[in-house]
């Protein structure tokens, strides 16, 4: 009975409410704006310059000493790959580590062990095509990590919420914590805005930082702009440029700006002056046939290159060097690395039979 009375009741009384109505048609009509923008999905807040620090300059990719990697691919779809790799002469790397990789359409899984017991686990479970959640985990014998992201892409936004070794059975909450979102504007600008809380023991206070971001693209380049505010302690300012020169040369730039309070005794009056340090790097990546070169120089006097150069379909070789001019100070590094794939995987991939999945990395 109860169900016919809901039943009965018309529709009319909320499609003809003039509040609704007023308020779905703003709705209909900014969706109506937003569609004809033709804006796209700018990418997260934390990766706003990606293209510079993470494809053309050397962070992700400098090493030093001598490091040899064996790697066994064990199926394609879904990927599952094995890893040995050996190194030496390379400050905080261990001399052994064996790591595994499992990655489907869904599940993202790799678990590293070294030769001293340190285990690290990195797990990604897409649980949408817009949602992602990602954990990655350390356990060492002088600390331990925990850390837990939710990244949700919209059509022309994305939101991010993380936790680090977030806690709450000392009597509070402690960790740290970031949430973050960026949102194209129009189809070639983006801006976003990231909040970081945190506190490190129940007994000391609990900090705060705010941090807002913009990202330009051009039609061969790109360039982005952040700041950071700490409050009291300061702020930094940095900005970066990406361009692709070629089809096979792209450079990046990148600028550092850090303003804090002058200190007493320090080049400053007390609560007065104000102390300014500011960095400036440059790099570019050349992409050939069967090699990538990668140098760097920033303005503390350190030229950095990089070379990885594919020998056979199955071998990698990598030269990486480093000059420290103020320091007086070089390092080198080599690194060999060699895929062991069997006969019938090689057959799958070049006839392409076997697709591999889009794995949420």
């Amino acid at each position: 009975m109860s169900d016919e009375k809901l039943a009965s009741i018309p529709t009319g009384l909320v499609n003809d409410n003039a509040l609704v109505s007023a308020v779905r048609n703003t709705y209909m009509s900014f969706l109506e704006r937003r569609d004809a923008l033709g804006l796209s999905n700018p990418g997260t807040f934390e990766n706003i310059n990606r293209e510079v620090s993470k494809d053309v300059f050397l962070t992700n990719f400098m090493f030093t000493g001598l490091r040899a990697e064996w790697n066994k691919p064990i199926s394609n779809s879904p990927i599952f790959q094995l890893s040995h790799q050996l190194s030496m002469g390379a400050p905080g790397m261990s001399p052994y580590t064996f790591s595994a990789l499992y990655g489907s359409s869904k599940v993202f899984l790799q678990g590293t062990m070294e030769n001293d017991g340190s285990l690290a686990a990195r797990s990604n479970y897409r649980w949408s095509d817009s949602l992602i959640t990602k954990t990655n985990a350390q356990i060492q014998s002088s600390q331990s990590m925990l850390s837990i992201e939710n990244d949700y892409s919209g059509r022309d936004f994305t939101a991010s919420l993380k936790a680090m070794n977030p806690s709450i059975i000392e009597g509070g909450v402690k960790g740290i914590f970031i949430a973050s979102y960026l949102q194209s504007v129009t189809s070639r600008l983006a801006l976003g805005i990231e909040g970081v809380w945190q506190r490190v023991a129940m007994n000391s206070a609990p900090e705060a930082i705010l941090s807002y971001g913009a990202r330009y693209k051009g039609s061969d380049w790109i360039a982005s702009l952040q700041m950071q505010s700490e409050g009291p302690q300061g702020s930094v300012v940095s900005s970066s440029y990406w361009r692709k020169l070629t089809d096979k040369v792209s450079v990046g730039t990148d600028l550092n700006l850090q303003f804090a309070p002058g200190l007493s005794g320090q080049g400053g009056l007390m609560g007065g002056g104000l102390q300014k340090e500011g960095s400036a790097s440059a790099g570019a990546k050349y992409e050939f046939r069967a090699s990538t070169f990668r140098a760097q120089v920033d303005s503390k006097g350190r030229l950095s290159c990089l070379l990885e150069k594919t020998i056979l379909p199955a071998m990698r070789v990598t030269f990486a060097g480093e000059m420290d001019h103020l320091k007086q100070q070089a390092k080198v590094g080599v690194g060999v690395s060699v895929e062991a794939m069997s006969e019938d995987l090689m057959e799958q991939a070049e006839k392409g039979g076997v697709q591999a999945p889009a794995v949420p990395f």
